[in-house]
Order: C-alpha cells, then sequence, then structure tokens
C-alpha cells in the first residue's frame, strides 16, 4: 500500500518539532535523524518505503533547522535539549518506544536515546558515526585518530579539525555558508567517488580546514559557484534546502558543533548505561572517508559496548539515504526483519 507523506507539527511549551511521516499511525514508530545541514525532507525515499513496509515512519527537522523551532543562543543547541525533543515526540505519537535512525550529527541523538533512554528504544541505527560513549565530541575523537594517516604533528585534530574551526572561527563559518546558500547547497551535495584502499591511506580535506581558513580556502567568502549532482540533490530539493537556509541561515545548526563541554557531561551522567543491551545496526558508508575503513580506532568503543551489535556496508558516499536508498533501505529491512521481528507490524 502507498502512503502519502504528511506534514505535522508536534507543539509544546518549550519547542515546536515540525516532522514529515508516512504510514499506518497504528504502526511502530521508525524516527529518521537528519544531521548538519540538512532537513527531514532528506529521508523521503525511507518514508515512503518503510511506510509501505507498515511502520509509522517520521523524519523531524531538528532543532534549528527548517520549520521547527530555530532558538537563539548556542548553548540552546546542546545535545540534552535535542533528546528531549524526541521524547517530546514520541509522547506526542502516544507510543513508549520507537526505532531510531540517525545520520551525521543526528546520529548522536540516537546514540544518547540509547544511553539515556533505553525504554524509549526498540532498536538503534546509526549511519557512519559509531557510538562514543563518553560523548560525541572533538576531546573523544581526536585520541582515537588513525595516526598513520593523521601523523600528530601535521593534522593536530586529524579528519575533525573542521570542528575546531568551527569553534574558533565560528561567525566567519556562518558567513561564508550563508553569502551564497545555493552555490553552497551544490558544492556540498555532491556523491561519493572515492573510497579505495589507497584513498583511505590519504588524509581527508576536513584535516586542514583551518589551516586553509575555511571551508573554500584563504580569501573565499562564499563557496564556489559549481555544477548541482543530481545524483544526490534534485532541483526540487535544491530549491527547498536553498530557501530553508536562506531563511534560517547557518548559526543554529552550526552551534550543535559548540556544546562538546555540556556533550561530555551529559554523557557522564549515564556511565551506568553506557553499555547498550537493545538491537544496534551500524552502516558502513563505503566512500565516505571519514571513518577511515572498517579497521578505524573510532569503531572500537562501539564494539565493545554494544552487546547486540550487527553491521552493514552500503556502496556510496557521505548522503547516503539520497545516493544509495535502493540499498540502503534493503540493508535495514533485512536487520528489522531478523533483530526486530516482534515490531514489525504489517
Amino acid at each position: 500500500m502507498t502512503f502519502p507523506i504528511l506534514e505535522n507539527v508536534r507543539k509544546t511549551a518549550r519547542h515546536s518539532t515540525f516532522y514529515l511521516s508516512c504510514g499506518p499511525q497504528t504502526g511502530t514508530p521508525i524516527i529518521f535523524c537528519h544531521g548538519w545541514p540538512e532537513l527531514g525532507a532528506s529521508w523521503k525515499n525511507q518514508l515512503m518505503a518503510f511506510g509501505a513496509l507498515g511502520f509509522h515512519a517520521i523524519a523531524p527537522d531538528m532543532r534549528g533547522y527548517g520549520s521547527s523551532t530555530i532558538h537563539s543562543r548556542k548553548e540552546d543547541y546542546a545535545l540534552e535539549h535535542a533528546v528531549a525533543d524526541m521524547i517530546e515526540l514520541l509522547d506526542g505519537l502516544g507510543v513508549q518506544k520507537a526505532i531510531w535512525v540517525g545520520h551525521d550529527m543526528g546520529t548522536s541523538v540516537v546514540w544518547a536515546m540509547g544511553r539515556h533512554h533505553p525504554e524509549r528504544c526498540h532498536g538503534i541505527v546509526s549511519l557512519g558515526i559509531p557510538y562514543i560513549p563518553a560523548g560525541f565530541a572533538p576531546d573523544n575523537l581526536i585520541p582515537l585518530s588513525n595516526r598513520k594517516i593523521y601523523p600528530e604533528d601535521r593534522y593536530p585534530a586529524a579528519q575533525w579539525d573542521y570542528w575546531l574551526y568551527y569553534i574558533e572561527s565560528f561567525e566567519r563559518s556562518c558567513a561564508c555558508l550563508e553569502a551564497d546558500v545555493g552555490a553552497f547547497m551544490r558544492w556540498l551535495y555532491r556523491s561519493g567517488r572515492s573510497g579505495t584502499a589507497q584513498d583511505r591511506e590519504q588524509p581527508l580535506f576536513t584535516a586542514t580546514t583551518r589551516a586553509d581558513g575555511g571551508w573554500f580556502g584563504k580569501g573565499s567568502t562564499s563557496a564556489p559557484d559549481t555544477p548541482r549532482d543530481p545524483a544526490i540533490l534534485s532541483e526540487e530539493a535544491e530549491h527547498e534546502y536553498t530557501a530553508a537556509f536562506a531563511r534560517n541561515g547557518f548559526a543554529a545548526p552550526t552551534s550543535w558543533y559548540m556544546n562538546s563541554a555540556a556533550n561530555i557531561a551529559y554523557a557522564a551522567r549515564s556511565k551506568d548505561q553506557w553499555r547498550l543491551k537493545m538491537p544496534v545496526l551500524y552502516v558502513h558508508q563505503e566512500l565516505d572517508l571519514t571513518i577511515d575503513g572498517p579497521s578505524s580506532p573510532l569503531l572500537g568503543p562501539m564494539r565493545e559496548y554494544c552487546e547486540d551489535l550487527s553491521e552493514e556496508s552500503v556502496v556510496a558516499g557521505h548522503w547516503v539515504s539520497r545516493e544509495n536508498p535502493t540499498d540502503l533501505n534493503a540493508v535495514l529491512a533485512k536487520w528489522l526483519a531478523r533483530q526486530l521481528p516482534n515490531v514489525w507490524k504489517p
């Protein structure tokens, strides 16, 4: 059965979450959390697929994005607040548990759901970013860097240098992104065209963001004009994303990176629940070089602390939900059927 994608809003006294939904409202919720800088609309392929399979598929605009509340202070984007948004969303649906799927910074939300609120989780799915029990923050990521690829004397922050650039040059970073939003969207949303073993031995460009003076090089004040990659960004999506980020700006989305100390403290409060017992799926994005392969030291904590962990791979770059939705949806559906058969109620 085919279901339409519906627009919805969950309003509370503290926050409003706009979300897209598809599928029967009686189905088990599967909630897709996007990362930086996206929208709930990035999950439309997954909403239609899993709605048709009988799930109540939901994709919110996370706080600071799209049509959800844009809060004014950097500290409003500490992870604890985003998790509270998702709890309120779940309560508004009138259900106790959901399957949580995260991508990019959205993975920090779904991992935190598992760590802080296991009673609200049927299962956890992460696309590309592994579980860091002590908190997804540079202080915990940099020590796990592969120093064969990122020698410390040359790349002290390894591939996470871009994060420090945001912290040190917040206003300039946002201004460069906002100067030509359409050009930035076309520059950013591109399919993966690398990822071979040889590529994985080379430092990622994100390791030199501060030295380069930002994403686009020293002296650059906006993104270069590049053609749209239709494999990732349709003309409709380009207009939708450009309008949303031109309207709201990049200060709110980038503020997600400005709360490392608060997020580490938040993780520390749940230390007795760092070990995740619910089914967990980690999806390797084979052409995304942020995580340097299946042998990356970054995967160690996840493999230690997730008791029911499955790992699968999809041939795609960073924007996996749009670059290879067929294979991603198949991987998710097979895992759900195998690991969570009791919650699938078509």
